[in-house]
């Protein structure tokens, strides 16, 4: 690498990592305020509060911020080079802006690998202290708000619930069904609660009813207690949208193939999430040049007109994935379209702004 690639690249990782760290102790005295009287009604252990909570919150907040700080370093030391004069000096030595463009790729590529790793094994493992801290010391119980809960069991049995309690693991107006191949139902259980034994391990259901069907010929029985093994646990009832955030890649992918077999509505969350990861870590390279392509320019207003200019458009890009994020949860749009669309679309402005910049 030559001098002034060493020059930028340094610039470029040396002002990343100090936004970074700044933002990151500003996060972590603003939560430690709000979190403070939960610590001590709750009697938080000081170590548990230091190793569990904040030292796994560093790694998910720093890459959380990442696209965003990014973007800002790059547009506030070109922007000062360009000030400078810097950049007019480099173009008039013979050097073409596109070769200018490779220290930048070079970070931008190092930084987005690095959120790729953290997104998909570090921070998982790193989440699953720092969330169960958070659910013991600061998260209330949590409730399962869902009605008319639907599940595939087995491939030809379905069970539905409609309500599940998490504190006392029963589930209100229970029903099984099952199916011969041909598509025809051969036995049917409503009952008006199942509820979880612990000690069993096993699912108890009260007052039912059942009917067992052979063809024409009908057998009705019930009963008050019946005590069954079914293909679901008190886990499935007790998820909660941050708890995806705790498994690496592969775990995400395993889990996806048993909520699409279950026929869970979830599972649109964790497709939501698993192409985030990988998107979120892409983004980084899409806002370098476009961090670049506005910030090279020397204008009257100088860095701050380019960094007003670089946060209105990265606050566009959040609220853009957000949006389409709302869209697949909501809407039915493909979770990896929802996720890729503000990539492609702001990587075109990109390709554009490079093209108008000074050469």
């Amino acid at each position: 690498m030559k001098i002034l690639d060493l020059y930028i690249l340094k610039k470029f990782l040396g002002t990343f990592f100090f936004s970074i760290a700044l933002i990151i102790s500003i996060s972590i005295v603003f939560d430690f305020s709000e979190n403070v009287d939960e610590f001590i009604e709750k009697s938080a252990p000081t170590e548990a509060i230091i190793f569990d909570y904040y030292l796994n919150f560093i790694p998910y907040f720093a890459n959380l911020f990442s696209p965003l700080f990014i973007f800002v370093s790059v547009i506030f030391f070109t922007s000062k080079m360009a000030s400078n004069t810097e950049i007019v000096s480099i173009l008039a030595s013979g050097i073409s802006f596109r070769r200018m463009l490779v220290p930048y790729l070079i970070g931008a590529v190092l930084i987005g690998s690095l959120s790729l790793y953290l997104n998909n094994f570090l921070i998982p493992k790193s989440n699953v202290k720092m969330l169960e801290f958070k659910y013991k010391y600061i998260k209330n119980q949590y409730r399962n708000k869902d009605k008319n809960i639907h599940l595939q069991l087995t491939p030809n049995s379905y069970a539905y619930i409609g309500s599940y309690a998490v504190p006392t693991n029963v589930g209100v107006k229970f029903s099984l069904e099952q199916f011969n191949e041909d598509g025809e139902m051969t036995y049917k259980l409503i009952s008006d609660f199942v509820r979880w034994d612990s000690t069993k391990q096993m699912w108890t259901i009260q007052n039912y009813y059942e009917r067992f069907i052979d063809g024409r010929s009908e057998t009705i029985k019930n009963g008050l207690t019946k005590d069954t093994s079914l293909n679901m646990l008190p886990g499935d009832f007790t998820r909660r949208n941050a708890d995806v955030e705790m498994l690496d890649y592969f775990q995400l992918q395993k889990e996806i193939e048993v909520l699409t077999f279950k026929g869970s509505k979830d599972v649109i969350n964790l497709k939501i999430e698993q192409h985030k990861r990988i998107a979120f870590p892409f983004a980084t390279l899409v806002l370098t040049f476009i961090g670049v392509a506005i910030a090279s320019r020397k204008v009257r207003g100088g860095i701050g007109l380019h960094l007003g200019l670089g946060l209105a458009l990265s606050f566009t890009f959040i609220m853009f994935m957000k949006v389409t994020q709302t869209f697949s949860t909501n809407g039915g749009l493909d979770p990896m379209i929802a996720m890729w669309i503000p990539n492609v679309i702001y990587g075109i402005l990109a390709v554009y702004l490079i093209q108008k910049a000074p050469k």
